[in-house]
């Protein structure tokens, strides 16, 4: 049986990117919890890692250039940057909210850490069958 490496690792190295960018995303909201008038946001992680896993559509062979065709690329907002609802309403319009942060950016650096598990996990296994264990 023949694997490439790109389809070995390239779903957890999606998720570690998608992971990192919401790792900003959080610090970000947390580094501006003073800011007035500052939007917390945050991305939907699943929508982002089905975008980022989906492959790449192909375009539509016109034959006759009445044909329509397709929006390029039609999305109902960018998922990697959703503005959060906060709980509560701040008086100078800031929606951070420490402890939804907090929680938030903790969660995140698990699955990080546990994402980093699967691909150890996953490169222990490979170089084992390359040392035919």
């Amino acid at each position: 049986m023949r694997i490439g490496l790109d389809q070995a690792f390239s779903t957890h190295e999606q998720a570690l990117n998608l992971r990192g960018e919401r790792h900003e995303l959080l610090a970000s909201n947390i580094a501006n919890a003073d800011t007035p008038n500052y939007k917390a946001r945050d991305m939907d992680f699943r929508t982002a890692m089905r975008e980022a896993t989906q492959p790449p559509q192909q375009p539509l062979q016109a034959t006759n250039p009445q044909h329509l065709q397709p929006a390029s690329h039609v999305s109902a907002g960018d998922p990697k940057s959703l503005y959060r609802q906060p709980h509560g309403a701040s008086l100078d319009g800031n929606t951070v909210e420490m402890h939804v942060e907090q929680a938030k950016f903790a969660e995140n650096a698990v699955n990080y850490q546990a994402t980093l598990e699967f691909l150890n996990g996953r490169i222990s296994k490979l170089s084992g069958a390359l040392r035919r264990e």
